[in-house]
């Protein structure tokens, strides 16, 4: 079979051309901000609308066209949807064994300031979930657990969700940035470098700004020791692992350091006066270190720090190179070399490529799936028999999201290899010197529709690197400030919003909680963006 040949105008103009493409994204738009749709049903229409789009418009042949949409379909289940729900499947583990109790006790008893707590909590804590499992989770355990120790379910819920903000690209095991890289086709390990460059300076912000939401930039200053420390060390670990490790692990190991960092710190250190919300009564120090002993804690946060070694020994070069042989590449049929770009996406006329990689031992989630396998073994009273049947329970409870998943990347899948997101590349391209500034807002646009960085990823970092490349901006940098800009957008996505109020019992007050993100966003978004354009 000939190669199909990609079309990037076929309505005679660029810009008349890439207004069609957008069609698929102004649909899930209104479907999910205006009609507010579940995230699936607009996922499914806006993936036929694609597959129509493709065919009739841009001339892809049907087979082609479906091909793509399944090869979409098997990447959001391996590796994607299977890390999410081994993450998800630990912290199950953890709440259904009361596990999850003693850590949030040894979180909760260190301090009675309120400033702290919510560094502790919204910042580190949420951090680390969002490493560990993200979609969502860190928000409703976070804001929750601020909400049992007295916060008010506004603060609570708001300033969870900035919080969620930069630590989301490297959410559920490095999940964004590695469909960014696989959609974008470049490297994944510097691409988790440049991503985490742009979020250093979030991350040191963000301790900062989320003590000033709740009472104001001098009373926030008040704990600049804290501040310092937290932002600093999640920053710098952050940054580190990013830059040398790959993206599985930064949310992970920063939110230890950073835990481990303010605790030392306030071994030698506490604030003058402690701060509580206007008219709350002074309340002591939850009694929960005495209520577990040293053991229990650790036991309690073993599951996760078993995590954080099985996912690192699975991302050295040694372990990889000792499993090499189990990886499989498999041309994707009906697909594989099948169509053809051409300039200006591409110097020369070249084969699109279509392999599917499975590598199952070298995957995050057999690490996470074999660290639970271990952990249902330590925790009290559990064991396998009940692991297995929290599994099950999971994956119950993730369906919608893992069809949601799925569903966006076929999207994703047929809008690349029919040459619809060429299309609104070369659009952009108009923009000129001025791209490197617009890219973090597609970035955000894509999240803010999708509720989901690595939704984003899939839509728009084939769309970066198009743009960034034909006009000369180091790819990297314009796909890198998509998934930067877009965790910005996150805490004002729909989905965000619904899972913080409904974890803050404030359902019907949507609307409060968008108007108290909106301004924290925009502002987050300037930087990224400002900060993009100045590096490139």
């Amino acid at each position: 079979m000939n190669a199909w040949v990609q079309v990037y105008s076929p309505f005679g103009n660029v810009l008349v051309s890439a207004l069609a493409a957008a069609i698929p994204l102004f649909v899930l738009f209104y479907l999910l901000a205006i009609r507010k749709m579940s995230g699936y049903k607009a996922a499914a229409i806006c993936t036929l609308c694609s597959l129509l789009l493709a065919v009739f418009a841009w001339g892809m042949p049907v087979k082609l066209a479906l091909s793509a949409g399944m090869m979409g379909i098997c990447f959001g289940l391996f590796p994607i949807i299977w890390v999410v729900i081994t993450a998800v499947w630990i912290y199950n583990m953890t709440v259904e064994s009361n596990e999850f109790d003693k850590i949030r006790h040894s979180l909760a008893s260190l301090t009675d300031d309120r400033r702290l707590q919510a560094i502790f909590i919204a910042y580190a804590f949420s951090s680390f979930l969002e490493g560990a499992s993200g979609f969502g989770t860190p928000v409703a355990i976070t804001a929750a657990m601020l909400v049992g120790l007295g916060f008010n379910p506004l603060y609570a819920a708001g300033i969870c969700l900035v919080g969620n903000s930069a630590p989301a690209a490297f959410g559920a095991i490095g999940v964004p940035v590695i469909v960014s890289a696989d959609v974008a086709g470049i490297d994944v390990n510097k691409l988790s470098g440049v991503v985490g460059e742009h979020l250093a300076i979030l991350s040191f912000l963000l301790p900062l700004w989320i003590c000033a939401i709740m009472c104001g930039f001098r009373r926030a200053l008040e704990v600049w020791p804290a501040l310092l420390v937290s932002g600093a060390s999640f920053a710098v670990t952050m940054y580190l692992t990013a830059r040398f490790n790959g993206p599985a692990l930064p949310d992970i190991v920063a939110g230890l350091v950073c835990l481990v960092a303010m605790i030392a710190l306030l071994k030698v250190w506490k604030p003058k006066t402690v701060w509580r919300f206007p008219g709350e009564e002074s309340v002591a120090a939850s009694d929960a270190a005495v209520r577990y002993s040293l053991g229990e804690i650790v036991r309690a946060w073993s599951p996760y720090l078993i995590v954080t070694l099985a996912v690192f020994i699975c991302g050295h070069g040694g372990y990889k190179a000792l499993v090499s042989g189990t990886v499989g590449l498999f041309e994707w049929p009906m697909l594989h070399n099948l169509v053809a770009k051409m300039p200006p996406i591409v110097a020369d006329q070249s084969l699109y490529p279509a392999v599917f990689k499975f590598d199952f031992l070298c995957a995050a989630g057999t690490a996470i799936f074999a660290s639970g396998l271990i952990s249902a073994c330590i925790m009290p009273n559990y064991g396998v028999s009940k692991a297995v049947a929290c599994l099950g329970r999971t994956i119950c409870q993730l369906r919608f999201s893992i069809l949601t998943i799925c569903l966006v990347l076929a999207l994703a899948y047929v809008m690349n290899y029919s040459g619809m997101s060429s299309t609104l590349g070369l659009a952009f391209t108009h923009t000129g010197m001025f791209f490197p500034f617009f890219a973090p807002i597609i970035g955000w646009v894509g999240v803010f529709l999708t509720g989901s960085d690595t939704s984003g990823n899939a839509l728009f970092s084939g769309l970066q690197n198009t743009t960034g490349t034909a006009l000369g901006v180091d790819p990297y940098l314009t796909v890198g400030a998509n998934s930067s800009g877009g965790v910005t957008g996150k805490m004002i996505s729909p989905q965000s919003i619904s899972i913080a109020t409904a974890a803050t019992n404030q359902a019907g007050k949507e609307g409060e909680m968008f108007r108290f993100a909106l301004q924290h966003s925009i502002v987050m978004l300037l930087i990224i963006c400002v900060y993009t354009f100045i590096r490139a």
